[in-house]
């Protein structure tokens, strides 16, 4: 397989067993070597008390494009660590998309930065995500 076709291979993979993904309506509309765009509306069940959305499902979003971009070179891959920092509301009815970008890969560790946006193009929240791999373990066992 090509780089692409890995990437393609292993966002089938991961999301066929993504609960979390599944369970908030996520759609993948990219990936490729390091990179992933994922979308989410934005429901009535996801605001807080102040009827915005909460935090934790942006964050979630931004995690799950973050998980995407660095496993798609089948190298299973977690998370070390992460920051966020939220910019503007995400609002009942908006679809958010995280586009998630590899800024270093370097031996086992990497670092991403996830921008989430609205559908309007407007900021919601910058994601920093720093990735631990797991050389020699596939994310998703390649079928001979």
């Amino acid at each position: 397989m090509n780089p692409q076709q890995t990437a393609e291979h292993v966002r089938d993979g991961m999301l066929a067993r993504d609960r979390a993904a599944q369970g908030l309506a996520m759609r993948i509309t990219y990936i490729a070597p390091g990179q992933a765009t994922i979308e989410m509306a934005v429901r009535d069940d996801m605001l807080n008390g102040f009827d915005i959305c909460h935090g934790g499902f942006i964050t979630t979003l931004g995690d799950t494009a973050f998980a995407y971009a660095c496993n798609s070179y089948n190298e299973m891959t977690v998370a070390s660590g992460l920051a966020v920092d939220f910019v503007a509301p995400g609002r009942p009815g908006d679809v958010l998309v995280a586009q998630a970008t590899e800024v270093s890969q370097a031996g086992r560790t990497g670092v991403y930065d996830v921008t989430i946006r609205n559908q309007k193009g407007e900021a919601i929240a910058l994601f920093r995500g720093r990735s631990y791999c797991m050389k020699g373990r596939p994310t998703v066992p390649v079928q001979a």
